[in-house]
């Protein structure tokens, strides 16, 4: 294989990548899929610790797009925060909020406001094992002992009680 420019996995082709690391294969099997060296593909594992991330979905009273974009065209009309609560089933508080937050009524655009919102929903944190090695390397050689999560959960807490650092839930 020679240099390739940069490319980036789609969103299938990612969940690809790991469930062929999850069933066993090797990084340079997964990545002669793609015609891609084994470095591109670890990058994609170790985002995320190997395990697929859970669909991101809204909460069921967050706005939708299609609500958004009914509040883009309404505005446009000219017709008040309250018609539009009204014509949306939502109270005014809420469309006066949205609209603020994305550049007030003339400024409004829906789907551009719906990006923002997904964006900002990001999950800042990385990885416990990723930023801490030790406690990697430690659950890592546990794991190979065939200890259950649940034991090394209790044994991290004996061993480190004063550094959350070195624990992990169970």
């Amino acid at each position: 294989m020679k240099r390739r420019t940069r490319i980036y996995y789609t969103p299938e082709k990612k969940a690809i990548i790991r469930d062929r690391y999850k069933q066993g294969d090797y990084l340079h099997d997964i990545a002669s899929m793609f015609d891609r060296y084994h470095s591109s593909v670890m990058h994609n594992i170790h985002q995320t610790g190997g395990y697929r991330p859970p669909v991101r979905k809204q909460h069921r009273l967050a706005l939708l797009l299609d609500e958004r974009e009914e509040i883009s065209r309404v505005l446009v009309a000219k017709i008040s925060i309250t018609g539009i609560a009204d014509k949306l089933s939502r109270a005014p508080s809420t469309i006066g909020r949205e609209t603020k937050r994305h550049g007030g009524a003339k400024l409004y655009r829906a789907t551009k406001a719906d990006k923002e919102v997904w964006d900002s929903a990001l999950r800042p944190k990385m990885c416990k094992l990723i930023e801490c090695l030790a406690l990697c390397k430690i659950i890592a050689e546990k794991m190979y002992q065939s200890w259950s999560p649940e034991q090394f959960a209790g044994w991290l807490k004996r061993h480190y009680p004063a550094n959350q650092e070195m624990q992990v839930s169970q």
